[in-house]
């Protein structure tokens, strides 16, 4: 199974604003994106996964706490899987690359942040591959600040 991976990008500021980039983001598996407007911090977006579809987070406003657990079971997951947290925020470039075999969740740090999200698969294909679990099915402390 591939790892979960943080692709580094950047911004460029001059006297006439700003350039956020992500050169080295390889959009050519890309079949459709989304943004997700969190406007309530108390509200966490977990557990979700995808045997096969991989996703690319990118914050473009605000902040985000991110777990990803590779999964070893589909139909019973192992409880005791670790967590691993990623921190995405819109003052530093980066995309989170969460291939296929991953369950994920994500939770808001500050106020109307906006995750962008793109995937590899399209709707119809993504219904018939998102597997989900109870947003305390695995250990994650959602307090986190980055």
């Amino acid at each position: 199974m591939k790892d979960t991976n943080l692709i580094e990008g950047g911004i460029y500021r001059d006297e006439r604003g700003k350039i956020v980039f992500a050169n080295d983001f390889n959009m050519a598996e890309i079949q459709r994106l989304y943004h997700i407007h969190q406007s309530d911090i108390s509200v966490i977006r977990a557990w979700q996964g995808h045997k096969k579809e991989s996703k690319w987070f990118h914050c473009i406003k605000g902040s985000f706490l991110v777990y990803t657990i590779p999964v070893d079971n589909w139909s019973a997951p192992n409880k005791e899987l670790q967590a691993k947290t990623s921190f995405l925020n819109e003052t530093k470039s980066e995309v989170l690359h969460i291939p296929g075999g991953y369950a994920n969740g994500f939770k808001a740090l500050e106020e109307d942040s906006i995750l962008m999200v793109f995937s590899d698969f399209t709707l119809e294909q993504s219904k018939e591959d998102d597997i989900r679990f109870d947003k305390d099915y695995w250990d994650a402390d959602w307090t986190k600040k980055q």
